[in-house]
């Protein structure tokens, strides 16, 4: 494994951890340019779906090199999932990734429906995929973050007291839009790319109303999302209705005079093919040199 991502990822090294709660996980740790020949500390930069989201977005970090750019450097954390589970992350992620108490919604269950007619997944496939939904743990997850994998690394890397970033695109954008309404102090910003607030009752209304109200020091957060034009405008029901939440969303906590901790952008791309174009838009948005 570490012979096969130094030959594709540069400055990659792979480890595995056992957390608390007895689910294992795969963790990619991508270093900057220049990493080896300094002694700055450096903060971390979470990125979750490792599984998937590792070969798209661990390369950019060479954008921290880029003369045209301004993106401060970071250390590259991607987080997913080990052994037979890897084979499996698609359906995993979501005991991890969504909210507890996340209803599954309408859409959802119609969407998982015409995949099994269309012979894309199996009636298996689909009770698996829905039984992961319905005992979902983002709360035991963002603890395994905060406690437990980041007071690890910071025992084996360089890392800096503050700045630190976490990065999530789909159901992984509803997982860093929950840690950002959980307010756990560690991450300086957040990405949520095409977050998956897939209900109009999701838990996600609700963490908003709990907010408190701002002080005038609170430091809360930088908060950057994205969507896909696709996604608001395309054929996939879906997708348009997760749009339509997502941007309910960003209008409540304009409302409620979060508008200096929030930006958002709309990119040109799909729900696949935004994932890259969102983290890049992210790091470039909040993680500023």
């Amino acid at each position: 494994m570490s012979e096969i991502l130094h030959g594709c990822l540069p400055d990659t090294e792979y480890l595995e951890v056992t957390a608390r709660s007895g689910h294992r996980y795969g963790v990619w740790v991508t270093t900057p340019p220049g990493y080896a020949d300094s002694t700055d500390p450096l903060p971390l930069i979470y990125v979750l779906d490792g599984n998937w989201t590792v070969g798209l977005t661990a390369p950019l970090i060479v954008t921290q090199a880029d003369p045209y750019l301004t993106i401060a450097p970071y250390i590259q954390v991607s987080i997913g999932y080990a052994g037979e589970e890897a084979a499996a992350w698609a359906q995993i992620r979501n005991r991890d990734l969504v909210p507890p108490g996340e209803p599954v919604g309408d859409d959802m269950l119609a969407t998982l429906t015409a995949a099994r007619d269309a012979g894309a997944m199996t009636q298996e496939q689909v009770d698996a995929y829905l039984a992961e939904l319905e005992d979902s743990h983002a709360d035991v997850f963002l603890d395994f973050l905060t406690s437990e994998l980041h007071p690890h690394l910071r025992s084996k890397l360089r890392v800096s007291e503050s700045g630190h970033g976490l990065f999530g695109y789909s159901y992984g954008g509803l997982f860093a839009l929950y840690a950002w309404l959980r307010e756990t102090g560690l991450f300086a910003s957040i990405g949520a790319g095409s977050p998956g607030v897939a209900s109009t009752d999701s838990q996600i209304f609700t963490l908003v109303e709990a907010l408190p109200e701002l002080g005038e020091d609170a430091a809360a957060p930088r908060l950057h999302i994205t969507l896909n034009e696709a996604e608001l405008l395309g054929d996939i029901p879906f997708y348009r209705g997760m749009a339509r939440n997502v941007l309910t969303t960003v209008e409540q906590l304009h409302t409620q005079g979060r508008s200096a901790q929030v930006s958002n952008v709309l990119l040109q791309e799909t729900h696949v093919t935004g994932l890259q174009a969102s983290f890049l838009s992210y790091v470039k948005t909040c993680h500023r040199r």
